[in-house]
C-alpha cells in the first residue's frame, strides 16, 4: 500500500528539467541559481539562518537592548490573562482531621530483692574496702565508683582492684654504628670485622650503599651484613646482587622493611642461583608486595638452591608458600646429615 505522499509525487515523475530550465530567463535563473547557494538545508556547517530562505515579515528591531526586552516581557505578563480556577477556593476542610495513636505508657516497677538477716547485718557493718573487693569478686568490679577504689587507695589497703603499676617503655636507642668508619674497615678488609649493622640509619645516601656492595665484594671476613630500615630501593638490590655473586664469605643478608619492589628481588633471585655460602637472608615487610610471578620466582630459586636454610619473606600465594617450605626443609635435613657426617 503506497502512502499519500507518494501519489503526489507521481505527478512530478515524468517532468522534464531541461525544459523548465530553457523556457526560464537570465534574471530568473540567476535568481534561481543564488537560492540554490543559499539554501543548503543538509551542510552542518552552515547556520541555520543560510540554510533556508528569508521568510520573517517584521521589521528588524535593531541591536540588543535588555531594559526594552525586560520592558516587553513585564507588559505581556501583565496583559496575559490568568486561567480562572475549575472550583474557586473555599478554604473549607474536608475529611477527618489526623490525630496519631498515643502509646500506652509502660510503668516498670522495681524489684525489691530481700537477703538473709545476715547477710544485710554483714554488708551494712562492712567497709568501703571491703565492698571494693567484694565487688572485684564478684566480677563488677566496674560499678564501684573512683573515689572508693582512691579512698582504699589512701587506706593503704593492697585490694584486687588497685591499678597496676604502669612499667614505662622507652624509645629504642639509635645505631651507633659508624657508617663512614664500618665503609673503610670493609674496604681494608678487617679481619675483626664480621658483623655489620646498618639497621634504622636512615640517612644513608644512595652512593655510599652501593659503596658498602661494592666493597663487600672483595671482602672476606664479614658473615653478617644488615640494612633493615635503610631506605633502601631497588639500584641498591641490584648492586648487593651482583655483590652476592662475587662474594664467597657472607653468611646472612637482611634487607626487611625498605622500598625494594618485585624488580630488585628478581634481581637478588637470580644472584642467589649463582651463590653457595648465603644461608640466610630477609626480604620481607617491603612497602608493597612483591606479586605471584616473583613468588614464584623465589620459590624455584630456593628448590635450586641447597645453602639457604632460613628464608624471611611471608608468602600471600598458597602455592609458593607451600613450595617454599619444602625447599627450606630440604636444606635443612641435609645440613643435618652434613653435620652427622662430620662428626661420625
Amino acid at each position: 500500500m503506497a502512502l499519500s505522499f507518494k501519489k503526489d509525487l507521481e505527478k512530478y515523475k515524468d517532468l522534464d528539467e531541461d525544459e523548465i530550465l530553457n523556457k526560464l530567463s537570465a534574471e530568473e535563473l540567476k535568481q534561481l541559481e543564488t537560492a540554490l547557494e543559499e539554501m543548503d538545508p543538509e551542510n552542518a556547517l552552515l547556520p541555520a539562518g543560510l540554510r533556508q530562505k528569508d521568510q520573517t515579515a517584521k521589521q528588524d528591531t535593531g541591536s540588543f537592548n535588555r531594559d526594552s526586552l525586560l520592558k516587553y516581557l513585564e507588559k505581556e505578563a501583565m496583559e496575559y490573562k490568568d486561567r480562572e480556577d475549575i472550583l474557586p477556593f473555599t478554604g473549607e476542610r474536608k475529611g477527618k482531621a489526623f490525630v496519631p495513636k498515643q502509646k500506652p505508657i509502660e510503668t516498670r516497677q522495681e524489684e525489691i530483692t530481700t537477703l538473709d538477716p545476715e547477710l544485710e547485718e554483714a554488708l551494712s557493718s562492712a567497709t568501703d574496702t571491703e565492698l571494693c573487693d567484694l565487688a572485684a569478686i564478684l566480677g563488677v568490679h566496674t560499678l564501684v565508683t573512683s573515689s572508693q577504689t582512691y579512698d582504699a587507695s589512701i587506706d593503704g589497703f593492697n585490694n584486687v582492684i588497685k591499678g597496676e603499676k604502669m612499667t614505662p617503655v622507652f624509645d629504642e636507642p639509635p645505631n651507633p654504628t659508624n657508617v663512614e668508619e664500618t665503609l673503610q674497615r670493609i674496604k681494608n678488609n678487617d679481619s675483626s670485622l664480621t658483623e655489620v649493622n646498618l639497621n634504622n640509619i636512615k640517612n644513608i645516601p644512595i652512593p655510599t650503599l652501593k659503596d658498602f656492595a661494592k666493597a663487600m665484594e672483595k671482602n672476606t671476613h664479614v658473615k653478617k651484613f644488615s640494612l633493615a630500615a635503610t631506605r633502601s630501593n631497588d639500584p641498591i638490590a641490584v648492586v648487593f646482587s651482583d655483590m652476592l655473586r662475587e662474594n664467597k664469605t657472607l653468611q646472612s643478608l637482611n634487607l626487611e622493611t625498605n622500598f625494594i619492589t618485585g624488580t630488585g628481588v628478581q634481581a637478588l633471585v637470580d644472584a642467589l642461583r649463582d651463590n653457595d655460602t648465603l644461608i640466610e637472608i630477609k626480604i620481607d615487610n617491603q612497602r608493597q608486595q612483591l606479586g605471584t610471578t616473583v613468588e614464584m620466582e623465589i620459590a624455584k630459586m630456593l628448590e635450586e638452591n641447597n645453602s639457604i636454610v632460613k628464608f624471611g619473606y611471608h608468602f600471600t600465594q598458597q602455592g609458593p608458600r607451600s613450595r617454599a617450605g619444602q625447599a627450606i626443609t630440604k636444606n635443612n635435613d641435609l645440613v643435618r646429615k652434613r653435620r652427622v657426617e662430620a662428626d661420625q
